[in-house]
């Protein structure tokens, strides 16, 4: 399933891709704003695998906001000006709509993005460690023996059994690093690893032994993935 927001200051334009989006069974659209202000907030605290963004706007223009976005979130431009265009994929755009927006176009650009998210899915799967600063020390993680990661103030605690391993990062960056197939964000502050979840709760999870917080918001995620 591929999590998606729109961004764009004619609500027209947003109508159009939620029209669209409904029809497309492994497209879920989270939420579409008219401000990139307000969206970066939600992308703040929210995972999303994809964006669709419209070039002009009032603040930020698109072209703006995609150099701010993670390089890791698939971008899909929509504009009604053609000129924009080698710009959008300079800055490696999975794809360039051009309004007004049909449904088959929509869904080409999709499946491009569901095929990069294929790649980087056996990517990541390939990978079995991964280094990660703690002090001055440079830290192997065996990313099979993670059971969960909790955020605090600018730092993260890696959990692996009862090792745990401070290091500064966000838990959208080492996100970024995890397999999806693997691992599950299930509240602001805590990424877990599925295969060590034992008990789901109403509002906890209990991973190998250890009582986790489960926000509601991420909780239907979870339970769609599980049930893959």
């Amino acid at each position: 399933m591929i999590r998606a927001i729109a961004i764009d200051d004619e609500p027209i334009a947003l109508d159009v891709i939620r029209l669209h989006a409904i029809k497309i069974p492994f497209l879920d659209l989270k939420a579409t704003f008219v401000s990139t202000t307000e969206a970066l907030k939600y992308l703040q605290v929210n995972e999303v695998d994809l964006v669709f963004l419209d070039i002009r706007m009032p603040d930020l223009t698109g072209i703006e906001l995609a150099t701010l976005l993670p390089k890791t979130l698939h971008v899909i431009f929509t504009t009604a000006y053609a000129e924009y265009a080698v710009k959008g994929f300079d800055l490696a755009a999975a794809d360039y709509l051009l309004k007004p927006i049909n449904l088959s176009r929509l869904l080409q650009g999709c499946i491009l993005v569901k095929e990069r998210m294929l790649k980087d899915s056996a990517a990541k799967k390939q990978e079995a460690h991964l280094f990660v600063k703690e002090g001055y020390d440079l830290v192997k993680i065996d990313l099979n023996q993670i059971t969960y990661i909790e955020a605090g103030d600018n730092y993260l605690s890696i959990y692996q059994g009862h090792k745990r391993t401070l290091t500064r990062m966000t838990l959208t960056e080492i996100s970024n690093r995890l397999s999806p197939d693997a691992f599950q964000r299930i509240h602001k502050s805590y990424i877990i690893a599925l295969k060590f979840i034992e008990k789901i709760e109403r509002s906890q999870l209990i991973v190998d032994g250890v009582k986790v917080p489960l926000s509601a918001a991420y909780k239907d995620d979870l339970l769609f993935k599980l049930k893959q």
